[in-house]
C-alpha cells in the first residue's frame, strides 16, 4: 500500500491524499485551501494523477477545507462513487453548490 499526501502538507487546509493498494487507488477528501491568496491558488492547480483512474473516494466530514474540490474533480472526470455520512453528504448537497457562487470559488471550479 502506498499513501501519497497531496494536501494539507505544510498548512492546516486542502486535505487530500492518494491511496495505492490492492490494484485500486482511491482518495480521502479532495479539499480547498484557504487563507493567504498564494495558497488559495493550489486550488487552480492540476491534480498530480489522472481523476479517471480514481476508483473511489473516502470524504471524512463536509468541512470546505476536506470537501471543496470536489466539484473541481469531478469537472476533470471522475465518475466514481464519494463515500460519506448521510450527514455529510446532506451538508456537501448545500455546501459545494454554494461554493461556487463565490466568486474566487466559482472562478476556481469551472476551470
Amino acid at each position: 500500500m502506498n499513501i501519497t499526501f497531496l494536501g494539507a502538507t505544510k498548512t492546516v487546509t486542502g486535505s487530500n491524499f492518494l491511496v495505492e493498494g490492492a490494484g485500486k487507488k482511491f482518495l480521502v477528501d479532495c479539499g480547498m485551501y484557504q487563507g493567504k491568496a498564494t495558497e488559495e491558488l493550489e486550488n487552480e492547480a492540476p491534480f498530480v494523477f489522472d481523476v479517471k483512474d480514481i476508483d473511489f473516494m473516502l470524504l471524512t466530514h463536509a468541512h470546505i477545507d476536506h470537501s471543496g474540490r470536489i466539484p473541481k474533480l469531478y469537472n476533470e472526470g471522475f465518475r466514481g462513487p464519494v463515500y460519506a455520512t448521510k450527514a455529510t453528504c446532506d451538508l456537501c448537497a448545500i455546501m459545494l453548490p454554494d461554493s461556487r457562487t463565490h466568486p474566487r470559488a466559482r472562478k476556481r471550479m469551472e476551470k
